[in-house]
């Protein structure tokens, strides 16, 4: 008779995993195979994966865990053997087809009841789900979303005309859920991993603590920038209807039950900084107000009025990038744009409506009597400025003119650092005890993987994220481990003596990150897609509020001019700068949301022309668009200001994995702005310029001329 351990050897499977068998000793019928501890999953994982092993198990064979533990104490779970029926390893039936699924209440036999999920679908999932049901009564029909089994009830009967239940043994708070799950749709679980994140706890952690902290503190900074540059009082209303921001915010992202990752962070940080602009803009139009010579009460009023159509409009330009961002994006970009999109709508009513209501409150009580909105720091700053914009506006064509033609040289040359989001692939960020150099690291990663690898540090000298495209177009499961191998073979000599491959994985691998080829293309062109349809969206609903088409193409031209800035910046120092500075997904999302930020600041400009044309319809037109550049400067310069400091504190302090999408945003900010008063502006003078030259018009000044 063998001992345990001799058992255990010959057959290692079956020494952590219990077989679902019957009082006979045989294979109990089911889907289910057996049953095991939640610490030997991974391991049973790692064998079923195994070469040798799946060379003796039928190839449309797949092996998924339950979600749910069969124990109270959450101890152990089941293995189910699941039946591919498409080639491609796609579902017999996606979650796309899924119209509407809702938590409910059956009645069980004894008058117990249990928890179902209810699910409608559409007519072709009816009749597919009918076709299904029909061939396979007396068989198990497994429901399985992000790999696990939900529920694996036995077919009776053919289920026609689509409604159906999921049962499961499920908690009301389980079947809320899963019915969540289902009614977002389009969740067609195919076996074949395009894209794969694995994040270890610590690094995942130390993002959290990193997003906060860099929150925490650019919060702090814009309040008190705010009370620095308006005076106390001011600023105090200012940052009140901020953290009312945040409040909001966080309540509708949470009735969603939208969980708030770092971009998300990132994003609302962004709206913060973005949403000081409303306020910024009507503290501004106020301080016209009162050097006007009218009463507190008075200037306020008019400040508010006049403010409104210029945020209202830089605010609808500014969603509709997050809408698109939305729409194309996928994973963390769409959880950006949906915190852009909520912190954007909530700014506009607690900057326009909730601190009007504060200044109305304090203005009945005589509360307030001699505010200047004004500092000792600000009070002269910018006040009368006559800088001659439109005069050198060929000096301003030509600083990024020459920019993006160097970028396009480097391009050509050099190229872009593109992430495997674009070209597919594979990355592992590796922590070890002591510092390391890339170089070393390379070497002897060369010889262990084959096609391209490449090596850069991650945050700290002991941290690297290694890129390789080995193998991508492999689908096997064993590829991982493969890899995972050759990585512990290359890497051995920088870990302590007697580190075993899997210390290796669980230990110092921090995250990793899968894109498949067909993804890689995918994104890619979602990603142009996304960036061409906001220009143009953006450039018509100009055109729409204008009726002017030379500001459309003032706006189009300026923001095509910030992107290609940014992407020359990229394709010139990301082999400089001692960061990663990757073209991917995120870039993206940063390059549209800039694309947002350049035309609500041009929209706050063309609005000052548009009224002052509405109210001097003879004055030279020369002047009057140098004088909106000139009056509108110092809110160009608060806001433009106050939101670098707060991106620049989440560049600083919010961790490695955003550092290229803030450094993006923070050259956006830069470059947006200067588009504005020396790209968007002068070529929608141009334009108008020509239209009614040709009308016999003098436009431009003799004594202006550059």
């Amino acid at each position: 008779m063998q001992s345990d351990a001799e058992q255990a050897k010959q057959h290692p499977l079956f020494a952590i995993l219990a077989p679902n068998v019957n009082n006979n000793g045989q294979l109990a019928p089911g889907a289910v195979v057996g049953i095991a501890a939640k610490q030997n999953m991974t391991k049973i994982d790692s064998l079923l994966s195994l070469r040798r092993v799946r060379e003796v198990l039928p190839n449309d064979v797949i092996f998924r865990w339950s979600v749910k533990a069969v124990d109270e104490k959450e101890q152990y779970y089941q293995l189910y053997a699941l039946k591919v029926t498409n080639r491609d390893g796609s579902p017999a039936l996606g979650g796309d087809v899924v119209t509407d699924a809702n938590a409910d209440f059956a009645q069980e036999r004894m008058s117990r009841a249990e928890q179902v999920v209810s699910m409608t679908m559409n007519a072709e999932g009816a009749k597919a789900w009918a076709r299904l049901t029909k061939e396979n009564i007396g068989k198990s029909v497994a429901i399985v979303l992000d790999d696990l089994v939900y529920s694996a009830p036995t077919v009776q009967v053919e289920i026609t005309g689509g409604q159906s239940q999921i049962t499961g043994d499920f908690t009301i708070q389980e079947a809320k859920d899963l019915a969540n799950v289902l009614k977002s749709g389009k969740m067609a679980a195919s076996v074949l991993i395009v894209q794969e994140d694995v994040v270890g706890p610590s690094l995942g952690q130390e993002a959290i603590n990193a997003g906060v902290i860099s929150f925490i503190i650019a919060l702090v900074v814009l309040m008190i920038y705010m009370c620095a540059v308006y005076g106390l009082l001011p600023g105090m209303i200012v940052n009140g209807a901020l953290l009312l921001n945040i409040f909001f915010t966080l309540g509708i992202l949470a009735s969603f039950r939208a969980v708030l990752t770092l971009p998300g962070i990132a994003g609302m940080v962004l709206t913060l900084g973005m949403a000081v602009d409303a306020n910024v803009l009507i503290y501004e139009r106020t301080k016209e107000e009162l050097r006007a010579g009218k009463q507190l009460a008075r200037a306020l009023a008019d400040g508010y009025s006049n403010a409104f159509s210029a945020i209202f409009d830089a605010n609808i330009t500014t969603m509709i990038a997050g809408i698109v961002l939305f729409v194309f994006g996928t994973g963390p970009i769409k959880g950006f744009a949906w915190t852009l999109l909520i912190g954007i709508a909530v700014s506009f009513l607690t900057a326009v409506f909730l601190t009007r209501l504060v200044y109305e409150l304090l203005l009945s009580k005589d509360k307030i009597k001699d505010l200047t909105f004004t500092t000792g720091l600000s009070k002269n700053f910018l006040v009368s400025p006559n800088f001659d914009f439109l005069g050198r506006r060929k000096i301003g064509y030509l600083i990024p003119l020459v920019i993006i033609l160097l970028g396009g040289v480097s391009m050509a040359t050099v190229g872009l650092n593109a992430g495997i989001d674009f070209t597919g692939g594979r990355n592992y960020v590796i922590r070890f005890d002591q510092d390391v150099r890339t170089n070393e690291l390379l070497s002897s990663l060369d010889g262990q993987l084959d096609g391209s690898v490449s090596v850069i540090t991650i945050g700290t000298a002991n941290q690297v994220r290694v890129s390789t495209n080995y193998k991508i177009e492999d689908t096997n499961p064993s590829v991982d481990e493969e890899i995972n191998a050759k990585l512990y073979e290359g890497l051995k000599e920088y870990l302590p003596s007697g580190t075993t491959l899997q210390q290796f994985t669980d230990q110092y691998v921090q995250s990793s990150q899968k894109v498949g080829p067909s993804m890689a293309d995918d994104i890619k062109n979602s990603a142009v897609m996304a960036v061409i349809i906001a220009m143009f969206c953006m450039a018509l609903y100009i055109l729409a509020r204008f009726r002017d088409w030379g500001f459309s193409v003032g706006v189009f031209i300026s923001v095509l001019v910030t992107t290609l800035c940014i992407v020359a910046f990229y394709t010139l120092f990301w082999k400089i700068l001692p960061f990663s500075m990757e073209v991917d997904q995120t870039f993206i999302a940063a390059i549209l949301t800039m694309i947002g930020y350049s035309i609500n600041d041009t929209v706050v400009v063309f609005d000052r022309i548009r009224e002052t044309i509405k109210d001097y319809p003879k004055r030279d037109r020369f002047q009057v668009i140098n004088d909106a550049l000139n009056s509108t400067l110092s809110r160009t310069f608060n806001t433009t200001l106050s939101t670098f400091v707060v991106v620049f504190c989440i560049f600083l302090l919010g961790g490695t994995t955003i550092r290229s999408f803030t450094f993006a945003i923070m050259l956006g900010v830069l470059i947006g702005t200067y588009s504005t008063l020396f790209v968007a502006t002068p070529i929608a003078y141009e334009i108008q310029k020509r239209r009614l030259e040709k009308k016999g018009v003098a436009f431009e000044p003799a004594t202006a001329k550059r």
